[in-house]
């Protein structure tokens, strides 16, 4: 029996939703580190043993070494443990460019309407005017080649664009059709989007839409941090909670420090109903 957890980060939410996604039949290429690896390794710990994952560097199978060892960084020897071979970005390529690549995970700066993900600079590119970060890394080749993608970012203005300053790594691009015009298999995307605050999916028209709210926010709370109005699904659906069960390994097993997880505001079940903790 599972017991909905009395109080958790808005960072824990969005670990839990996304590992609720993943199944033991399909293969996972995962980005960076963080909330996309933290997610794949809940979803081992709890319901997918089995689940097996390529890191973003192309490490095949690792069984990653936590809690006691923080995991910075992908390309480290604690977070390849145990790998049934220690590959590279590009022999990871190869595998999602044959298709055996089910779905990519990854963190994002900026997304837009189209899915598209901005990792390299806000502001403008030209003159080096734009504040830059880091740039795709693998996420490039993840979002191009995985046949779905599901991402995860922060519900803030400008984290939803309407157009991305910079596109690091592609969506749909700018609609229906555009991905193939440009050489990536028919039928691959994002799937998901996931926030602190909401889970969001895709159409036909290839344009973003709300489906779901986590239980301590409104559609209208949602909508005033995105800087354009997506589609709305038939049917908003509440999300669930995490269970206590699920905080108590990712909390004991994976992030004992607090490392990915102590991020963002704390969430309190009071009165019978979740709210932001004061």
């Amino acid at each position: 029996m599972s017991t909905p957890a009395v109080n958790f980060s808005e960072r824990e939410f969005v670990i839990v939703q996304v590992s609720r996604l993943l199944e033991a039949k399909c293969i996972y290429w995962v980005g960076g580190g963080g909330e996309p690896l933290a997610s794949v390794l809940l979803a081992k710990r709890t319901r997918v043993p089995e689940l097996q994952y390529l890191t973003e560097d192309g490490v095949v199978a690792p069984e990653a070494l936590v809690p006691f060892d923080p995991l910075m960084t992908m390309v480290a020897s604690r977070a390849n443990y145990r790998a049934l071979q220690w590959g590279t970005m590009n022999y990871a390529a190869d595998i999602a460019h044959l298709g055996y690549v089910d779905y990519g995970i990854l963190n994002t700066l900026q997304v837009d309407r189209y899915g598209n993900i901005n990792s390299t600079v806000v502001g403008k590119y030209e003159g080096g005017e734009g504040r830059r970060f880091g740039g795709p890394g693998g996420a490039d080749s993840i979002a191009a080649l995985a046949w779905r993608t599901i991402l995860i970012t922060d519900q803030h203005k400008r984290k939803f664009v309407e157009k991305v300053d910079f596109i690091s790594s592609p969506g749909f691009v700018d609609g229906p059709g555009a991905r193939q015009k440009r050489g990536l298999a028919a039928g691959g995307g994002p799937w998901r989007v996931y926030s602190p605050w909401a889970m969001f999916g895709y159409g036909q028209d290839c344009q973003l839409m709300l489906q779901a709210v986590a239980p301590y926010v409104t559609v209208d709370q949602v909508l005033d941090e995105m800087s354009f109005k997506p589609k709305m699904a038939k049917k908003i659906a509440p999300l669930e909670p995490p269970t206590e069960e699920e905080l108590l390994i990712l909390r004991t097993q994976i992030d004992v420090g607090g490392q990915v997880t102590d991020r963002g505001r704390w969430i309190e079940l009071k009165d019978g109903k979740y709210r932001f903790a004061e």
